[in-house]
Order: C-alpha cells, then structure tokens, then sequence
C-alpha cells in the first residue's frame, strides 16, 4: 500500500509562495457527492417534497453510473448509483472505486469536487508539490433529453483506506456563465434553488491538525481557526471524531447571500 502524503514540516512559505502564484486562478467548491443505493427518481421525489428542485441528471455511460442533482447559486449536490455493476467494476476510475468500497459499509457522502482553471497547469503544480496524480481526464454524462456534457477531472492518487479522501477536481468544457444560463434556461437551477448554497463541508476526521495542514499544501490555502480552510464559496471543516473511517460527514446548506 502505498504511504500518504507527508506534508513538509514548515508548510507556511511554501504556501505563501504558491497563494501569489494562483492569484488571478479561482478555485471553488463545484459539488459534493453522495453515495446511494437508493432508486433516484425516489430521491428527486423527496426533495422535491421538501421544496428543493432536485432532477435526474443522466448517466455516466463509460463508468456505469448514473446520478441525480440538486444545483444551487454555488454549486451542487450529486446523489451517485451504480446502473451497470459490471461497467463500474472495469471503470478504474477512483471516485467509482471509492463508490463500490464505501458502499459495502452503506450510503453516505462520498467526497467533494473542487473546480479549477486550467487544470493541466493545476495537475503539474500540485505534482510539483509531490502528490501523485490521475493525470488529467476526459469525463462526459449523457442528460436524460441526450444531451453530451464534457469536462476534465483530475485526481490525487490515493488507495481507498480509511484515510481522508482528498477532493478531485474539475474543469468544464462549457464557460462558466454560459453553463449558469443553461442551467436557468432548461429549468435545473430553480429560482427557489438559487436562494439555497453550501455553507459547509464537515469532515469527521481523527487528526484534524494533520488532515488540514495536508490539504492547506494540495490547495495552496491558508488555514483558518479550528482546522478549517475558507474557500471563495464553501468553508471546509475538519473535525475530530473517532470513527473507523475519515470521511465527508455533513454539508451544511443554509440561505444564499444576496
């Protein structure tokens, strides 16, 4: 098995450096999943009871999933099934992998999605810091009305354990402002939706100090008080629990600001 990450022992510099050098490059939360076994036409049903404008995304046809989703103003929530078990299992994709693992012990959140401009330049940065990586990935899902959506992954190489799962990343084909207005236009993101946002990402960890100061160096992020770091849309909270694994525990959704 392969060692985690060890983070350098006075990161503070070095993170100091690397906050200059992704100045004018934004990176933010862009959605948080959730592992299912559950029918989601069952899942869209109940949060649209709960008043939420949750639909049916599409599948994922060369990793055998399918997923629904919840937009709202700063990012989303994605419930992931598997729909061919055979597919999933010859996907090798590690968000797939950790999907297939963590529901062996049941449903639960499975891991976050950050987003990130220029994704070749981000993979060869956080390389340079000594992570291994997927290299950059082409992804696609096929919408409900047939519609193809494509994007590029990127993830830290990491075997499933119960160890914190580090957050993959993402880059859209589509811009960012045309995507919102897609969105808008075929009615995925709700005017009630856009009142809602992802306040918190809350994970329960056994090493709070350790896991934080990890990602603070994959992120190239200041840490903040009680282990957390503050992203331009989402706060990351690393939370000390004693739980077999360290996982995504809780995403706190509240009201957007105006």
């Amino acid at each position: 098995m392969d060692e985690p990450f060890k983070p350098a022992v006075e990161p503070q510099a070095f993170l100091t450096k690397k906050l200059v050098e992704r100045r004018g490059s934004v990176m933010k939360l862009d959605h948080v999943v959730y592992f299912t076994e559950k029918d989601l036409s069952q899942i869209v049903d109940g949060q649209r009871g709960e008043g939420r404008h949750a639909i049916i995304g599409g599948r994922h046809e060369k990793w055998g999933t399918y997923n629904a989703l919840l937009y709202m103003k700063n990012a989303y929530v994605e419930w992931l099934a598997v729909e061919h078990s055979e597919i999933a299992k010859e996907a090798h994709l590690p968000l797939i992998d950790l999907l297939l693992t963590d529901l062996q012990e049941g449903e639960g959140w499975g891991a976050i999605c950050l987003s990130v401009e220029g994704i070749e330049r981000f993979n060869e940065e956080i390389e340079n810091k000594g992570f291994r990586t997927s290299g950059v990935l082409d992804a696609q899902r096929r919408t409900v009305d047939g519609q193809l959506l494509k994007w590029k992954l990127l993830f830290v190489e990491q075997s499933i354990s119960a160890e914190l799962p580090y957050p993959f990343f993402i880059e859209w084909e589509e811009p960012e402002e045309n995507r919102t207005a897609r969105l808008k236009a075929e009615g995925s993101l709700s005017p009630e939706n856009e009142r809602l946002a992802i306040q918190e990402c809350i994970f329960h960890v056994e090493d709070p100090l350790k896991e934080t100061a990890e990602w603070a160096i994959l992120l190239s992020q200041k840490v903040g008080d009680a282990h957390q770091i503050a992203l331009p849309n989402v706060t990351l909270k690393f939370v000390e629990h004693q739980v077999k694994n360290d996982r995504l525990a809780d995403v706190v959704i509240g009201q957007a600001e105006r």
